[in-house]
């Protein structure tokens, strides 16, 4: 992956502990399947003294939370509403997490010195590093989408995953790492669809990576999805719902939502063809980096992606055919 200095080892914090802790904060949080990955993850690279929690975090409450846990907490996973109160919260933030302007990971550092106090620590002995590997779970979703797309039709492999011009819908929190994502795999041409002109919120970010940058309104969207590499959904269900038949006309689909499933956007795209992946290959690529950030072990993707299909029924992969989304 680009960036691979924002990979590093777990913190030395973790030796003395019996045991080791993760978790994912977020609220709402019962949905999420981040346990399912990590806890298997764990089993898998013979790490049986650690576990995986679900914490639920509401806005406002990421410092709070975080330290009324114990030293044992390693790592964690952020998901709404906390991305943006972690990269503030967190004493080292990662270029790539600094550039996006948001963090979904929190990872324990060696023990602050004494005169080091640490801004993210009421007792002032812990630090945590900030990064986003939401970008990662992107680039990992579309690599599937391209590398079948081009398999399927004979093309030249060396040219699978590169992207020229992509549409991503809608301008919140994932479309600045689904814009970092797009420009990592080579795409110059971003058109934005979104319902206002917010969108111009995205235009430095995409400046700063080297992309030509435009947006669109929905209901203008068809010509914009047509001419099209990939179409990468930020939005919520409910917001694609109306406009799935002109989103679906893009070469190719990533859908980063995985609950409520499926989709309408991917009940769309399976039902007249369009290749297609789901939230879960999205979070599938992008616990990876979690997972070796927290523990320094690499991350043992057979049996998290095996335990990620079994638990959400839905393949990790391209969804090609009607009975993947069911």
């Amino acid at each position: 992956m680009p960036v691979s200095s924002e990979k590093g080892r777990g913190s030395d914090s973790r030796e003395g502990f019996d045991r080791h802790y993760a978790a994912v904060l977020g609220d709402p949080i019962q949905h999420s399947l981040s346990p399912v990955l990590h806890d298997n993850g764990f089993r898998a690279a013979g790490l049986e003294n650690w576990s995986y929690e679900r914490i639920r975090c509401p806005k406002g409450e990421l410092e709070k939370t975080i330290n009324s846990l114990g030293p044992e907490y390693e790592g964690f996973s952020v998901t709404m509403p906390g991305k943006f109160e972690a990269l503030d919260f967190a004493d080292e933030v990662t270029e790539r997490a600094k550039l996006i302007g948001s963090a979904n990971t929190l990872v324990k550092k060696p023990s602050a010195g004494a005169d080091e106090p640490s801004r993210g620590s009421v007792s002032g002995s812990t630090q945590w590093r900030a990064d986003n590997t939401d970008g990662e779970g992107v680039v990992g979703a579309v690599r599937e989408l391209l590398t079948a797309k081009t398999s399927s039709s004979s093309g030249n492999d060396s040219d699978a995953t590169m992207v020229t011009n992509a549409v991503i819908v809608g301008n919140g929190g994932t479309a600045r790492p689904a814009l970092w994502a797009l420009a990592q795999l080579g795409c110059r041409n971003v058109t934005v669809v979104v319902r206002s002109s917010r969108a111009e919120q995205l235009r430095p970010l995409a400046e700063e990576l080297g992309v030509d940058f435009s947006w669109t309104l929905f209901e203008r969207s068809e010509k914009a999805c047509a001419n099209v590499d990939v179409l990468v959904s930020t939005v919520p269900s409910a917001a694609a719902e109306p406009y799935a038949e002109l989103l679906a006309k893009a070469s190719a689909v990533c859908d980063v939502i995985y609950s409520p499933w499926p989709t309408p956007l991917i009940s769309h795209c399976l039902a007249v063809g369009t290749p297609c992946v789901g939230g879960t290959t999205m979070l599938f690529y992008q616990s990876l980096s979690q997972f070796e950030q927290f523990t320094g072990h690499q991350a043992p993707q057979a049996a998290m992606r095996q335990a990620l299909e079994k638990a959400s029924g839905v393949p990790v992969g391209v969804l090609d055919a009607p009975g993947s989304a069911s």
